[in-house]
């Protein structure tokens, strides 16, 4: 059985020093990033990252400039390469979401740096949340169970019960709502697809074999549309900085989500419990709510 509670002092201990040398597709791609992100980078980056020679590095630095010659200039003043002025990237790994991702993890993680090209960056800060409390042998126990279609009798604290209690769960696919990670799976006892809350798995008390179940989540696979507009009581300037906020044309925006993570997406635009909220407490609303309300808890 594993007991969830116990301390995981071997996961919180130090990674190793990162990252290899890679494939030389990855070092041109960590060129780009320094030049595009910090400016300018010289050989030393490449040997103090990667763990390569010099003359590897410059092997390195000569087919980047071979492939974008545009994109990279030599200064002879700092002897390192600095971003060119018709810069135009090829990697599309280097865009801004990686780089902003990466900001995050460095904002909120001691060691980001082990894990990302960031060079030289401004500060940055993210609102700080408290950490939910997740057991690694219990992640590896369902990422295990998933891929061997197994079901797990686990023991579960659930809101609407005083005490756990266990029940028989087939996991198939691992989701995150932005603050909390969640396993999704067949519940047994309900006979149906549920979400289960990681750090609420107090134990797995033993698995068995099951038939695979992913593709039965009709749920997960039904990709629903959202439609988001500005609140209709803003004036034209305040709907007009919405729109620019939310890249929106014509006067909307539409995305995609799974079914099943829909009152989650709901939930983090506040736009789960409250349709009927002034322009004052919420800047954006649903235009088809309607459309969706079908398929909200409830409903």
């Amino acid at each position: 059985m594993i007991n969830v509670m116990k301390q995981e002092g071997l996961e919180r201990s130090c990674n190793p020093a990162p990252v290899g040398r890679w494939g030389p597709d990855r070092r041109l791609e960590f060129i780009e990033y320094r030049l595009r992100w910090a400016g300018r980078l010289n050989r030393s980056d490449l040997t103090s990252f990667f763990g390569i020679s010099i003359p590897q590095a410059s092997l390195d630095l000569a087919e980047y400039a071979r492939r974008a010659p545009r994109n990279l200039a030599y200064d002879k003043r700092t002897r390192s390469y600095v971003l060119g002025d018709l810069f135009e990237a090829i990697f599309p790994a280097t865009n801004h979401e990686r780089y902003l991702g990466d900001l995050l993890r460095e904002s909120g993680e001691a060691d980001s740096h082990l894990k990302s090209f960031l060079g030289w960056h401004p500060p940055v800060a993210s609102t700080p949340v408290p950490r939910r409390h997740l057991n690694g042998d219990l992640v590896a126990t369902i990422v295990q169970a998933i891929r061997a279609n197994q079901a797990l009798r686990v023991v579960y604290q659930s809101m609407s019960r005083p005490e756990p209690y266990a029940r028989r769960l087939t996991p198939h696919a691992l989701a995150h709502d932005g603050q909390r990670w969640h396993v999704r799976a067949y519940c047994h006892l309900h006979q149906q697809f549920r979400d289960f809350v990681i750090s609420r798995i107090l134990a797995v008390e033993s698995s068995e074999p099951d038939r695979p179940r992913g593709l039965e989540d009709r749920q997960w696979h039904h990709m629903v549309r959202l439609v988001l507009a500005p609140h209709p009581e803003l004036t034209e300037a305040q709907r007009r900085a919405i729109e620019l906020e939310y890249g929106m044309v014509g006067g909307s925006c539409e995305f995609e989500c799974r079914e099943a993570l829909l009152f989650y997406v709901l939930r983090q635009l506040r736009l789960d419990d409250n349709p009927g909220a002034t322009a004052k407490e919420q800047q954006i609303v649903l235009q088809n709510r309607k459309e969706l309300e079908p398929l909200l808890p409830g409903a």
